[in-house]
């Protein structure tokens, strides 16, 4: 077994690799750019290297940087995770040139598979079912229009050097191939330095299958069963199960040799994923799922394999790596259960997926019946500089139903504020009817969007529950300890019509004794009977600066008491700054600087989520900075006004 490893990795899969090494006992050494240096793959690892800049081409991707980071340390292999280099021959070359030992298939294995047209070429002649298309070398725009029209549209324009959904182009009609064609061209010489492209049948209702493969250095090929990953969004994964929904036993018995016949064609070592595209318009069936490309790298969604067979893949790579056979052979490989996947991003569904950066000040995963695979802590940050996936979540179960509805409960208990999180969509995704009935195919998530994605501004349903959380945490003594005596004294009033601030929407409410909030927001009135006790409500929350983030269905909202005990919506703080609690527009001034101000004065009202917010003074005093003009757009947090005591 190799006794130390380096990782030439960050994140989730640097994480989890780590976790393998060291039940093991194999030595890790972790490398990490300047924006990495606090982060948990570099505080988990045994030794840790700098390796640059942030920018990945100046870090993780300079190869000759990682194989001196591993001289340096003595580590005896390199592990390359997925992405960043994990599928560069040239590095692999480099790495066992250094007299390395390289934790991934042969050179002349990951380029065989490298580019689409010739893996596929090399398919055909192994016997693997393609699909139908054109892989020719001339590249004349009329000879793939007259290809395209034979094929018969629709078909999909691919570059030959393409992933991750670049340079690929869906074409309805002759009419419009020209233009496509000039489009996936450029976008595919701009992110490959290759504008050469393959033509193929567009499949009406494709499910996108993949098998795992494993060979060794002794003549072993085995699979490990498939996975169904149709669930994407822009050709990006997004939940992952296995075994794939409707997959029947003469099916799963050809798709699953193919792909042995895959990884034999080009002597294979070590994983790699075989994908396929299927038919699913009449069902799955053996005759109509056909060669896509080979990954030749661990998946992200292994952990479904793993749950499924009851083996852990990084420890076969590395006993690959180190000249073991195989662990099992084909006949002692079973599937127990079911496993499914959810990845969570960094980002904001309802912007269209907008990567979110930021500091997860709160951040927490119930882990009760799930594996969670993250490379985030509270408190640490997303960074711009690499893929927004923060975490991985996977539940196994003896049943379909029943893993889903494990995982959709530790999505819907996620805890994340104020970083933005795909939570709500993977909780809403893994509660479609749908999705519970295994009616998937990569249009699915276009199809059935505005079931998806919750919209910008919180629903008043939402926004009930955020004001009785606030009132329950004054009036419940069993409630948890989040106010502390200033707070006390703001709310205690709360029998009074007051004003409270909640996140991007503010709203009004007005506790009775009789334990019924009358509540307004957006001209829409409401009336919600309290609990007796706070742990009634359907909800969790934890405590955030001056109020309290109410957490539901994977969805966070902040709320707290008003302004200084007034009727504003403000954003002020303790020393005077009056900062805007959202992204708005300044439509009002009201002071200057050196004015005179009472508490509760209006200072400043901005229009955000289509409603005015006031700010108000939060004592007596005078206004001794003034940085809001009408007309200026403000983000979260900028300084408006500053008021100093007299």
């Amino acid at each position: 077994m190799i006794g130390s490893l380096l990782i030439a990795n960050r994140g989730e899969i640097a994480c989890r690799i780590i976790r393998t090494a060291r039940r093991l006992g194999v030595r890790t050494v972790a490398v990490y750019s300047d924006s990495d240096r606090q982060a948990l793959h570099v505080r988990e690892a045994d030794a840790a290297v700098p390796i640059g800049p942030s920018p990945a081409r100046e870090s993780y991707l300079a190869g000759e940087k990682i194989i001196a980071a591993a001289k340096e340390t003595g580590a005896e292999a390199i592990h390359p995770g997925y992405g960043f280099l994990s599928e560069n021959a040239e590095f692999a070359e480099a790495v066992e040139a250094a007299g390395l030992v390289w934790v991934g298939p042969k050179p002349a294995s990951i380029r065989a598979m490298g580019l689409k047209d010739a893996a596929k070429t090399l398919m055909q002649e192994a016997g693997v079912p393609v699909t139908p298309g054109y892989l020719g070398e001339d590249q004349a725009p009329e000879r793939l229009q007259r290809e395209a029209e034979a094929i018969g549209f629709p078909v999909l324009i691919k570059a030959v050097a393409g992933g991750g959904g670049k340079g690929m182009r869906r074409v309805n009609a002759a009419g419009e191939f020209q233009e496509m064609l000039a489009s996936c061209k450029r976008e595919s010489a701009a992110a490959f330095g290759d504008d050469k492209v393959l033509i193929e049948k567009y499949v009406e209702r494709p499910r996108h299958i993949e098998v795992q493969v494993f060979g060794d250095t002794h003549g072993n090929f085995v699979h490990l069963f498939e996975r169904d990953c149709s669930l994407q969004r822009r050709h990006q994964k997004v939940i992952e199960e296995a075994p794939a929904p409707g997959m029947n036993a003469a099916t799963r018995a050809a798709v699953c040799d193919a792909a042995v016949k895959a990884a034999k064609a080009v002597d294979y070592v070590g994983a790699g994923t075989i994908e396929f595209i299927a038919d699913a318009s009449e069902g799955l069936k053996p005759d109509r799922i056909w060669f896509m490309e080979m990954n030749t790298r661990l998946q992200v969604e292994h952990p479904v394999t793993e749950a499924i067979t009851g083996q852990d893949l990084v420890e076969w790579q590395l006993r690959v790596a180190s000249g073991e056979a195989l662990p099992l052979k084909q006949d002692q490989l079973s599937i127990d259960g079911w496993a499914v996947e959810a990845r969570l991003y960094a980002e904001d569904a309802s912007k269209d997926f907008l990567p979110a950066i930021g500091k997860a000040e709160i951040f927490h995963i119930a882990r009760q019946g799930v594996r969670v695979d993250s490379a985030l802590e509270e408190g640490d940050r997303v960074t711009p500089d690499y893929d927004p996936m923060i975490a991985k979540l996977i539940a196994h179960a003896s049943t379909r139903d029943e893993a889903i509805e494990t995982l959709a409960g530790a999505c819907g208990d996620v805890w994340a504020w104020p970083l933005k999180t795909n939570a709500p969509f993977l909780w809403r995704a893994l509660d479609h009817p749908d999705f519970r009935a295994g009616d998937v195919d990569t249009g699915f998530i276009a199809r059935h969007w505005p079931d998806l994605v919750p919209p910008p501004e919180p629903s008043l349903d939402r926004l009930c529950l955020g004001a009785a959380a606030l009132v329950l945490a004054y009036s419940d003594p069993d409630a948890p300890a989040f106010w502390d005596q200033s707070l006390h004294k703001a709310l205690r009033g709360y029998a009074s019509p007051g004003a409270v601030w909640c996140q991007a929407v503010g709203f009004r409410l007005n506790a009775s004794p009789a334990r019924e909030i009358a509540f307004e927001a957006e001209g829409v009135a409401r009336t919600l009977e309290l609990p007796k006790r706070w742990d009634q409500l359907p909800i969790d929350a934890e405590r955030h600066g001056d109020g309290i983030v109410v957490f539901h269905e994977g969805e966070a909202l902040f709320v707290r008491p008003p302004s200084g005990g007034g009727g504003g919506a403000g954003a002020a703080v303790g020393d005077g700054a009056i900062v805007s609690p959202m992204p708005g527009r300044v439509i009002a001034v009201e002071v200057g600087e050196g004015d005179k101000v009472a508490k509760g004065a209006r200072l400043v009202t901005l229009e955000a989520m289509k409603m005015e917010h006031n700010l108000v003074a939060p004592f007596d005093g005078v206004v001794a900075e003034l940085a809001a003009s009408e007309g200026a757009q403000v983000t979260e947090g900028t300084l408006l006004v500053r008021v100093e005591k007299e």
